[in-house]
């Protein structure tokens, strides 16, 4: 089980490894529109734990360019430990 962390507020939520983040990322109100990585509306800063989700598809290379701490939230899965994000 991997374990995403909201900074903003403090809320921890447990993925199985493997699984989206996609739909706990919106139960904590980041917003999405297309969901495909096109609009990046549900752009996330990965504080801690980058190397805990997949790589980046290439819909997310394509919008942000170079990946350094940004991630949309639509496209990534957890692998396993914890990922802190802050949106």
């Amino acid at each position: 089980m991997g374990k995403l962390i909201f900074e903003n507020n403090n809320e921890e939520v447990e993925i199985a490894d493997g699984s989206p983040i996609k739909n706990e990322c919106e139960q904590a109100g980041i917003p999405f529109a297309c969901s495909e990585g096109v609009c990046g509306s549900c752009i996330i800063e990965i504080v801690d734990g980058m190397e805990n989700l997949s790589e980046p598809t290439q819909a997310e290379k394509d919008f942000l360019g170079e990946i350094q701490n940004e991630r949309l939230a639509c496209q990534c899965k957890i692998k396993n430990g914890n990922v802190k994000i802050k949106f």
